[in-house]
C-alpha cells in the first residue's frame, strides 16, 4: 500500500487543473505546467480533489503510484509558489554576478564561466557569494542548480567551490608537516 500515492491532492484557490487522458495541465498565478503521466495510472479530479489510483499491485505500478501523485503535487505547488535552490560560493576570488539574463561565474579559471537563463528559470545574485535559482518546475530548478554546482564542486581539503546552502561538506585533514 502506497502511503504517498493514496493521499488526495487538494487544489488551492487560483490554480486550475485540467486532465485530458494522461496529460495533466496546471495553470496558476506563476505560470503553466504540462506533463504526460504514465498510461497505467488513473488520475481523477472531483470537487477540487485529485486522486491517483493504480490498476494492480505489480511492482511497476506500485512504484509509479507515489511518483505520479508527487509529480502532480509538485506542479500545483510550483504554479502557486515558486521553487528555489540556494547555492553558496566559497573561495578567495570566487564570485558570481549577473549581466542581463546571463550568470557570470569567476571560479579561478582563466576565463569567466557564463550561463544563460533557460526558459522558466531565473537567477538571483543577492551578493557575490550567493546564487538563488528560481522557477516553477521543481525538476528544472534542481537540474540547473546541479549544473551550476558542477562548474566548481566543493573541495574537501579547503572547502573551496560551489555548494548548496544546506549542504555540509565533510572536511579532510591534509598532510601534516614534520
Amino acid at each position: 500500500m502506497s502511503r504517498i500515492g493514496n493521499k488526495p491532492i487538494t487544489v488551492p484557490e487560483g490554480v486550475e487543473v485540467k486532465i485530458e487522458g494522461q496529460k495533466v495541465t496546471v495553470k496558476g498565478t506563476k505560470g503553466t505546467l504540462e506533463k504526460v503521466m504514465h498510461e497505467n495510472m488513473k488520475i481523477t479530479l472531483e470537487n477540487n480533489v485529485i486522486t491517483v489510483t493504480r490498476p494492480n499491485d505489480e511492482p511497476l505500478n506500485r512504484s509509479l503510484h507515489g511518483l505520479t501523485r508527487t509529480l502532480i503535487n509538485n506542479m500545483i505547488e510550483g504554479v502557486s509558489k515558486e521553487f528555489s535552490k540556494e547555492l553558496q560560493i566559497n573561495g578567495v576570488g570566487y564570485r558570481a554576478s549577473k549581466q542581463g539574463k546571463t550568470l557570470v561565474l569567476n571560479l579561478g579559471y582563466s576565463h569567466p564561466v557564463k550561463m544563460d537563463e533557460p526558459e522558466g528559470i531565473t537567477f538571483d545574485v543577492p551578493n557575490a557569494n550567493q546564487i538563488i535559482v528560481r522557477g516553477i518546475d521543481k525538476e528544472l530548478v534542481g537540474q540547473m542548480a546541479a549544473v551550476i554546482r558542477t562548474k566548481r564542486p566543493p573541495e574537501v581539503y579547503r572547502g573551496k567551490g560551489i555548494k548548496y546552502a544546506d549542504e555540509h561538506i565533510r572536511r579532510k585533514v591534509g598532510k601534516t608537516g614534520k
